[in-house]
């Protein structure tokens, strides 16, 4: 029987590149020269910190873009609360979404049940939903419906088997 996966992964090399390349252009552009501008990457947490709201809105713009040239997608992106910071600073912390949480997965089992072709099953198997049918085609459909729906996050569909 034809099954796929569903998942929501985020390449951790592909942020540290944009992370890497947004430090470099932070550091030779001249509207960022004197703002005490810095960008700081742990795991699944990336820190923003600048003088002004202004130029923590403008880090923000720098970062996105070298994420959306890596194809990293926006929608893994978790905007934190702009903080104040020391000397009257601005800080922001943004989350990386990675993986599916359960009501994550109940809200794409839903969406196959009620929009997918006659015959397609979908179940949860940890952070991924398995999507099972009769026939290739129809999953082919399943899979062009859940692209064009948002869930809020990135999904990419694996292990395509017939």
């Amino acid at each position: 029987m034809p099954t796929f996966d569903i998942v929501s992964k985020v390449d951790q090399a592909e942020v540290s590149n944009a992370v890497d390349q947004a430090r470099r252009e932070l550091a030779t552009r001249f509207d960022f020269k004197n703002t005490d501008s810095s960008i700081d990457h742990k795991d699944l947490e990336i820190t923003l910190q600048s003088e002004t709201e202004d130029r923590l809105r403008a880090l923000v713009q720098l970062l996105e873009e070298k994420l959306v040239k890596r194809k990293v997608s926006l929608k893994a992106l978790e905007f934190g609360k702009v903080q104040e910071a020391s000397k009257g600073a601005s800080r922001q912390v943004i989350t990386l979404k990675a993986g599916l949480s359960a009501d994550n997965t109940r809200a794409i089992n839903k969406w196959v049940k009620e929009h997918g072709p006659k015959g397609i099953q979908s179940s949860t198997q940890g952070d991924q939903v398995r999507v099972t049918g009769k026939k290739r085609d129809d999953l082919q459909a399943v899979i062009a419906g859940l692209k064009e729906e948002d869930f809020g996050l990135p999904l990419q569909f694996e292990n395509f088997r017939d």
